[in-house]
């Protein structure tokens, strides 16, 4: 989104001091690992700790020690240090970014994964001289390597070079080879607090009222990028009209369904069909959830879902609730691998609901 800055170029970070402690901790020490695995879900901020642990090594340590001398209190450096500048105009000679390719030459369309090709460049850091002392490489994110250019990094990471520091960017860290997992030392970050989501959403979304802005906090989960992405596509009135459609079961209204199919199938409604059946198959993990907890903790994002949730784990067992999720997620999934009819597969989706809650 535009008017989101790019991780590289935020030097704000909230809600993750504890990563950042540990890895001044073992900056301090001595003892810093050469390879550092950032974990979490999508959004919640793993590229911009990346980028800014990357700025404090490349400047050697951030803008000298905490009070009375002592070591670094903070990752963080000055707006106006040349580290922060060379870094947002990708201009720094000792880092190195990895991360999807184009697919052609025009720059149209972004791989759909990292290939080997991406991850030579890393070579190429790694048989210069640093100018500050440190190279730095930062893949984002590393789920998305193939065999090969996974492989390649598992080499590097097998005989790393001195003064090298590795980070990388892990949204599924067990789809990623054991073998890199272990030879990396992992920051785990927490989904944000609600409270920290509303309150970067006001700074980013001015426009949304308090309410929009805490139904949207809700559906995110913790990560702030869901919620701003939700926002951006009209998410919260998509999942309103989901609840609304699924407030009728046990018996669907056929005509308002097929309306709203039509609606997120169009053939420019790309993002509309991708929000709409994220949050179904979200919903659906939600309802297990609730099930599994006999609905303790749960905050409704639209008023009536508690209801309707009860109603629907009444109908039916948790087990057959969760293999509707795996079917519903996997129609979803083969209905964009090999372009098959959108609008069938949401229709396909919905009266498998409605069946399932006539149980």
């Amino acid at each position: 989104m535009a008017d989101i800055p790019h991780p590289r170029d935020t030097l704000d970070l909230q809600g993750h001091a504890h990563a950042e402690r540990d890895f001044l901790d073992a900056w301090t020490s001595g003892r810093l690992a050469h390879a550092w695995l950032i974990t979490g879900p999508k959004g919640i901020g793993k590229a911009t700790l990346a980028y800014r642990i990357a700025r404090f090594v490349l400047s050697g340590g951030g803008d000298g020690g905490g009070l009375f001398g002592g070591p670094p209190e903070s990752l963080a450096l000055d707006a106006s240090h040349p580290v922060v500048h060379q870094v947002s105009s990708q201009g720094h000679r000792d880092l190195k970014v990895v991360e999807r390719g184009f697919s052609d030459d025009k720059k149209a369309k972004l791989r759909s994964e990292i290939v080997i090709d991406d991850v030579r460049k890393v070579g190429e850091l790694f048989h210069q001289t640093a100018d500050a002392g440190w190279r730095v490489v930062l893949i984002d994110a590393a789920d998305e390597m193939n065999r090969n250019a996974a492989n390649a990094v598992l080499k590097i990471l097998e005989e790393p070079p001195t003064k090298a520091l590795i980070l990388m960017v892990s949204h599924s860290p067990g789809r990623l080879l054991p073998t890199i997992r272990s030879r990396c030392r992992r920051l785990a970050l927490n989904p944000l607090p609600v409270e920290t989501i509303c309150q970067l959403m006001e700074t980013h979304r001015p426009d949304l009222t308090g309410t929009e802005i805490q139904s949207l906090a809700n559906l995110g989960e913790g990560s702030l990028g869901k919620a701003l992405n939700l926002a951006e596509e009209g998410g919260l009135d998509l999942y309103r009209d989901l609840i609304g459609l699924l407030s009728a079961l046990p018996k669907l209204d056929v005509p308002a369904l097929h309306g709203f199919a039509e609606r997120v199938t169009r053939a420019d409604a790309d993002a509309a069909w991708r929000t709409v059946t994220e949050l179904t198959v979200w919903w659906l993990a939600r309802l297990i959830r609730a099930g599994g907890r006999q609905g303790r903790g749960m905050v409704e994002v639209v008023p009536g879902e508690a209801a309707l949730m009860g109603r629907l784990l009444t109908a039916a067992s948790l087990d057959r609730w969760l293999d509707l999720w795996e079917k519903t997620g996997s129609l979803f999934a083969r209905t964009d691998a090999v372009n098959l009819d959108r609008k069938q597969a949401l229709l396909t989706a919905f009266l498998a609901l409605e069946r399932l809650s006539r149980a």
